[in-house]
């Protein structure tokens, strides 16, 4: 057996649940997709009533609620009440992680009316938002004035409170970083009620640097300020087909946007936009995309793609298609390119509704599209979620851009999913040592695509059902998320913890760095009322000896003892 080929592995028997899952489409398209569309239409109004009013008065909406917050979090008596935690239902969060730590006692405080748009700047080129803010809600305010946030995360309903305390990427990650590099300031209300405004330059520059992937565990967010930058009315999108084997593929996605002459910081070798499919173990189709004007995009001759319509061919259906074209370029509304993976969930909604993709379902029910993820899940028990668990994969590796080839063909080997999704992002070398960081000394050595300040690192996206349990075969969905989390702690990378994670504690320190997220936890007196990001992440069910545990913590150095490598 080559090393490229998969195990084999034996038949595995069905039980009820495989039936309820292959059938689980008659309620996605009688329940959640109506219930999903009332939703979307509801959120709209409520998001144009939101506009119709001045800035002045949102802020000052912004004011009031914050001191409800205050005033909530000075009402918790720390000996009866739990830790704290938003008042967010636990099946309403995009990710795919169990919100278990809600099952067990805490004290709610509630952030639902901080959805609003506080301010465009235009002259300081700034928006300040609060946390449950959209993607698709700042990308509607904004476009029409021909500017962006920095990093637009694809999925309409990502917030940016998720992207900033969790994890957030778009395919200018390239230029801009993570989205939470792209975020200015952040205004935090401490575990003792004070309302702090956190700059990286400011006297609270290390809570501002900690933030980031720290799930909330250091304070409550109330608002951002985060970088905006012009953009143009389309998108000038090339799709280049590459054909060998897997890594050929990851060198021709590392060339399509790093110069070999290390000049990675020139705009004029380095596209806007990049992003990268892999379709099978030898086929993938590059993209690469430049904002172009209105007037470009009009020119005789050119080709104008609006997949926004409900009735379009799902856009990585429609990037597959290079594989039998040839390379070929189009212009796509700058928006509906933003947005181009949200219709179709990526490619989860042709396991979601195996027919959504054909062209009579498109022209006729399309525009009910997507079905809300929150709905998805409130729609599953706990036979189905733990189903999913182990015959479903939702895990994004970033891994250094010399390593992607490394990362393709582990994942071929231990997971067999395809398509996998190709995106970069420049992973910087800051003040300080945060939870995610590049690897030491990286500079030295000339990397393509890195810099003295930055790492190139790429998410290799996994979203799908792997090949075994397609096939009938058996298929352990927890050893293989081990398995990947050992190789990334390994490899220098890392695991997002919106997905479901099997790190044990002593591991997730492994893989992500303890002294500045713990120096803060202390500074700022979130122990004892703020769960840890490890607690907060780890799956399963927390029990009130957990909680009461966590409320007496006594921090001790979380990376001072580490697992023995897993076999």
């Amino acid at each position: 057996m080559s090393d490229l080929e998969a195990p084999l592995r034996p038949k595995r028997k069905k039980v009820w649940v495989d039936y309820f899952v292959q059938f689980r489409w008659i309620i996605v398209i009688f329940v959640v997709l109506p219930i999903s569309f009332t939703i979307y239409f509801l959120t709209y109004l409520g998001d144009v009533k939101s506009e119709m009013k001045s800035f002045k008065k949102r802020q000052k909406e912004h004011e009031e609620n914050v001191k409800k917050v205050v005033k909530r979090l000075k009402e918790r008596n720390p000996r009866k009440d739990g830790l704290v935690c938003t008042a967010r239902k636990p099946w309403i969060a995009v990710g795919m992680r169990n919100v278990d730590y809600k099952r067990a006692r805490h004290f709610e405080v509630d952030l639902s009316e901080f959805r609003h748009i506080l301010d465009i700047d235009k002259n300081q080129m700034i928006a300040k938002v609060e946390p449950l803010v959209n993607m698709g809600q700042i990308t509607r305010a904004t476009v029409p004035m021909n500017l962006a946030l920095a990093v637009v995360a694809e999925l309409d309903d990502l917030t940016v409170g998720g992207l900033i305390n969790g994890y957030g990427i778009e395919g200018s990650s390239h230029i801009y970083g993570l989205f939470s590099d792209t975020v200015v300031s952040y205004e935090i209300v401490l575990s003792d009620g004070q309302v702090v405004r956190a700059t990286k330059d400011n006297e609270y520059k290390d809570l501002f640097y900690a933030i980031p992937w720290s799930q909330g565990t250091l304070g409550l967010l109330v608002s951002a300020e985060i970088r905006l930058i012009p953009i143009k009315e389309y998108m000038k999108l090339t799709y280049k087909p590459v054909v060998g084997n897997l890594k050929d593929l990851a060198q021709a996605y590392a060339d399509s946007f790093t110069p070999r002459d290390g000049d990675q910081d020139n705009p004029e070798k380095v596209p806007d936009f990049v992003e990268g499919m892999i379709y099978t173990p030898t086929e993938g189709v590059m993209m690469t995309g430049r904002y172009a004007s209105k007037e470009e995009a009009k020119t005789r001759g050119n080709v104008i793609n609006s997949v926004g319509w409900w009735f379009k061919p799902w856009f990585y259906q429609h990037a597959q298609t290079a594989l039998k074209r040839g390379e070929f370029t189009e212009y796509i509304p700058t928006r509906e390119y933003y947005h181009r993976h949200t219709r179709c969930l990526y490619w989860e909604g042709k396991l979601i509704l195996p027919f959504a993709d054909q062209f009579w379902f498109r022209c006729l029910f399309g525009w009910l599209m997507p079905p809300k993820v929150s709905l998805l899940k409130a729609t599953q028990g706990e036979a189905i979620r733990n189903y999913y668990h182990e015959m479903h994969i939702i895990q994004d590796m970033l891994v250094p851009l010399y390593k992607v080839g490394d990362a393709l063909e582990w994942v071929h080997c231990e997971m067999e999913v395809y398509p996998l999704w190709l995106c970069p992002h420049r992973l910087y070398k800051l003040p300080f040592k945060t939870m995610v960081y590049p690897e030491p000394g990286f500079e030295h050595h000339h990397r393509q695509g890195d810099t003295h300040h930055a790492q190139m690192y790429t998410d290799v996206g996994v979203y799908y059902a792997p090949g075994p349990v397609l096939r009938g075969e058996v298929f352990d969905g927890a050893a293989a998320v081990q398995k990947m989390e050992q190789w990334l702690i390994e490899n220098h990378g890392f695991q997002p913890q919106y997905a479901v994670s099997e790190l044990s504690e002593k591991n997730f320190w492994r893989m992500f760095d303890a002294e500045l997220y713990e120096y803060c936890r202390r500074k700022y007196k979130a122990v004892g009322t703020f769960m840890s990001v490890y607690y907060k992440s780890k799956k399963g069910r927390k029990t009130e000896k957990e909680v009461q545990e966590a409320e007496q913590a006594i921090v001790e150095p979380a990376y001072g003892e580490v697992d023995q490598p897993m076999d």
